[in-house]
């Protein structure tokens, strides 16, 4: 078939949302669907060149920095195939979250899990493996049953729920291939009962294990120094109203962006007010509930930038591994809030959750603001207690010690050899956390 992609940018720069990853393609290219793919990548491998698919920018890592030609695929966009009978949609991978979730309730069917945003598309987030959170439930890429797949030999491969290697496709880190369309496990629409409320940092602390297993959701948020933390439970059972337009407006908008970015750019400028900033952020923590579709709940705007490091650790090490995190944020001036989350077991070969209950700790930094030591004192926390570090999100974490904490990198590593044995889809990020 004869290539139809197009030029959209020559010599552009390119850089990630946080403004931590920056390149300037050779070329970047939005082709039209996997032949025209296979065709650019056959070109690539032939002259030893390397290709990346770039989604929305929403890693914190080099991930997705292509130096020679960066793909999109908002130009491929076939239609949507929906199967009522077994609730699985087929679309393209590079459908955004924000585009997916009302087309996905237009059929009356959600994703069982999301992230708090939806700016990433749908191959971004399972790539890297975004995962919300809940102690019974998985992250998004564990919905994926079937996937689609350019590989470095510009072969077009079909991955289905019966093949094995779909757990490695499904989050692949962009390094087996270019996905072109996935094949979700939906659940019918649901409603989600939300109530976040302050509580006690030691009584959080001391109940956290009740708390995950009681809510379908479980999110918390601590202010580094404060002794207090907000609750985010949310329950697919109960009754209760949405949060009207003003309303959503006011807290989303304008207090938790608005306001609170003008409060990061204020700790910014003058550094000695962030302990003030955040003890104030902590006190302004407030009780709410309300209803409203899944989707709606789980998804809200991230207009602040900010950096962020994220590890998943056996869900026993929870205290012990707070305890230490606790004391490395507040010897420091950090005014972003670290995020607990839960998330069940999976098999997929590198999920972060693979093979265990997990607990994730976020922690953040405003954009702009000293960060290095605080990641790198937590991140040391974090490997005492095998943890797994988010793909997506920064970390300093190498090949040679990341294949001691997943069983499956080695089958991996193998498969992207068969996949990949030109390397096509690699870059700086890849050759250092794969090899």
């Amino acid at each position: 078939m004869r290539s139809i992609h197009f030029l959209v940018r020559e010599g552009t720069r390119w850089t990630n949302w946080a403004g931590t990853a920056k390149t300037t393609p050779r070329r970047v290219l939005s082709p039209t669907g996997p032949d025209d793919i296979a065709k650019l990548v056959s070109e690539a491998a032939g002259r030893g060149g390397r290709l990346k698919a770039a989604g929305s920018g929403h890693s914190f890592t080099g991930i997705a920095v292509a130096d020679d030609i960066l793909l999109r695929l908002d130009g491929y966009r076939p239609e949507p195939v929906v199967d009522r009978e077994t609730s699985r949609v087929t679309v393209p991978a590079g459908i955004t979250l924000r585009e997916l979730n009302p087309l996905l309730a237009h059929h009356g069917l959600a994703l069982p899990n999301l992230g708090d945003i939806d700016a990433q598309t749908l191959a971004g987030a399972t790539s890297t493996g975004t995962h919300g959170t809940g102690a019974k439930l998985n992250g998004i890429a564990a919905a994926i049953v079937g996937a689609r797949l350019v590989d470095g030999t510009g072969t077009v491969r079909d991955f289905g729920p019966e093949d094995p290697e779909l757990a490695a496709v499904a989050l692949g880190l962009g390094a087996l291939g270019v996905v072109t369309d996935l094949t979700i496990q939906c659940v019918p629409a649901f409603r989600l009962l939300a109530e976040e409320h302050p509580m006690p940092l030691d009584a959080a602390i001391a109940e956290f294990d009740t708390l995950a297993a009681t809510n379908d959701h479980l999110d918390l948020y601590w202010f580094p120094r404060a002794d207090r933390v907000l609750v985010k439970r949310n329950n697919r059972a109960g009754a209760g109203r949405p949060l009207s337009g003003i309303k959503r407006w006011w807290e989303d908008e304008v207090m938790s962006n608005a306001v609170y970015g003008t409060a990061c750019h204020i700790g910014k400028t003058f550094p000695a007010t962030v302990p003030a900033i955040t003890s104030m952020s902590a006190r302004l923590m407030s009780s709410r509930t309300f209803m409203d579709e899944s989707y709606r709940v789980f998804c809200t705007p991230r207009r602040v930038r900010f950096v962020e490091m994220e590890y998943a650790l056996p869900r026993a090490a929870f205290a012990p591994a707070f305890a230490a995190l606790r004391g490395a944020a507040n010897k420091r001036r950090i005014i972003f809030p670290v995020e607990i989350r839960v998330t069940a077991p999976d098999d997929l070969w590198l999920s972060t959750a693979h093979g265990r209950d997990s607990v994730y700790f976020a922690v953040h930094q405003f954009r702009g603001m000293p960060y290095r030591d605080y990641f790198a004192e937590v991140e040391a926390v974090m490997r005492e207690h095998d943890g797994r570090p988010h793909w997506g999100k920064l970390h300093t974490r190498t090949a040679a010690d990341l294949a001691g904490v997943y069983p499956r990198f080695a089958d991996f590593q193998r498969l992207r050899d068969r996949l990949d044995p030109q390397r096509v889809f690699a870059n700086s990020y890849l050759d250092r956390v794969l090899g």
